[in-house]
This record gives C-alpha cells, structure tokens and sequence, in this order.
C-alpha cells in the first residue's frame, strides 16, 4: 500500500473511532463521566424499574441490600457506601460504571449491550436509593402524577 493509502486509512479509522465515540458506542472518560447529568427523574417509576434490573443483574455480586456482602467471583462495591466507590459517585460516574464496566481489569462487565440507556439510569436511581436515609435525593413525580396534579 502507498503512503498515500496508509494516511488515507489513518483518516478513516480515526474518523471512525471520533464518530462512535459522538454516537455514544465508545467508552466515556472519567471526565466526562463527571458531567454527565441523569435525564431520568428520581421517581418511584424509575425505581421500580432500577429494583427489577438490579434484582436481576446486579444482586448476583452486589446482593439484593447492594452490601456486596455475598460470594461473588470479584471484589464487589458496597454500593450503600458512596466514600467507597471505586470509580465515582456522581450519577454519570455511576452510569460510566454500569454501561462499559468498572474496575482493574474490568472485573465489572459492560451492560450497555444488556440495557437501554433509560434503563441504565434507572439502575442509577435505584442504587442512589441504597445510600443511608438522608443522604438520598428528593424523591420526584411520575410524569403520569405530575399530569394528574395539573388537571
């Protein structure tokens, strides 16, 4: 191949990779995890769900309280301890943690090909619910009783 041909490559892949990463496939820096702002209300909806994802990926290493206190094949965070989080306690550290994995050598797997990004915040919110009373948010209206409230 040319030189030409390499730097033409060169172009290509790196405009590739600066696409995916825009188009949200790629992983997100830590830096700009730390920006991100959760689009999801913290509402009993969004709980719910987060509960219902949790009970069924997360608890296996996390347990059901979010403790990590039960067998797990990998040094699980106690997720009702936010000093201790590994790799960030803001809502986009958290979502950066559950869609491209978490810590040395990713002993936490990627989910976002297991979840839809409403989903993943959802997970979000509910782990924000496992923190000790006090330190959680104000809970929010469901978009359905916000519209109810109105009428």
């Amino acid at each position: 191949m040319s030189l030409r041909g390499y730097l033409l490559l060169i172009v290509l892949l790196g405009s590739t990779a600066c696409w995916a990463q825009a188009a949200g496939n790629g992983p997100i820096s830590r830096d700009d995890a730390k920006k991100l702002k959760n689009p999801v209300a913290y509402s009993k909806k969004s709980l719910t769900q987060g509960r219902i994802y949790f009970a069924r990926t997360c608890a296996t290493c996390h347990g059901l309280d979010g403790k990590a206190q039960v067998e797990a094949i990998g040094d699980a965070t106690d997720l009702t301890s936010p000093k201790g989080y590994k790799s960030g306690s803001s809502d986009g550290e958290m979502y950066r943690s559950i869609r491209d994995g978490a810590g040395l050598n990713q002993p936490m797997p990627s989910f976002k090909s297991t979840f839809k990004d409403e989903d993943l915040w959802n997970l979000v919110n509910y782990i924000r619910s496992l923190r000790p009373d006090g330190t959680q948010p104000e809970l929010q209206a469901d978009d359905k009783d916000s519209k109810d409230k109105k009428k």
